[in-house]
């Protein structure tokens, strides 16, 4: 089984929260896609955390887990921090295919999801 584990900073804000675990929820809805598990996790401030949501991936039958960090810059979370945690859960699953993906922010489809929002979206 393959499951797609989005993984955000996590906020004191719960709503900030929400709204990552509400894109994981909206995906799992979703016919249009290879995973069979989608779940979401929290670098730190948030429940759940990177290593848990892991776990519970795994729990669920998970034998690849594609990694998403939803992050938009290539700070120190995206360049160091996240490849730290990943790196530590490959070494306790070795049986398990995790792999994390580049940031959204790195993501080509990212200048035309700027550009549509921009002609799509008004907030006043």
């Amino acid at each position: 089984m393959k499951a797609l584990l989005i993984i955000a900073h996590g906020s004191r804000r719960h709503q900030s929260n929400d709204e990552v675990t509400n894109i994981a929820k909206q995906i799992r809805t979703r016919e249009e896609h290879d995973f069979d598990i989608v779940e979401s996790a929290f670098l730190e401030l948030a429940e759940t955390l990177i290593p848990t949501g892991i776990e519970r991936c795994i729990k669920s039958g998970a034998k690849e887990i594609i990694v998403v960090p939803y992050f938009l810059n290539s700070g120190t979370h995206v360049t160091k921090d996240i490849p730290e945690i990943i790196s530590a859960q490959k070494s306790l699953y070795p049986d398990i295919n995790i792999t994390l993906t580049r940031h959204l922010g790195a993501s080509p489809v990212m200048l035309d999801l700027i550009l549509q929002t921009a002609s799509d979206t008004v907030i006043n």
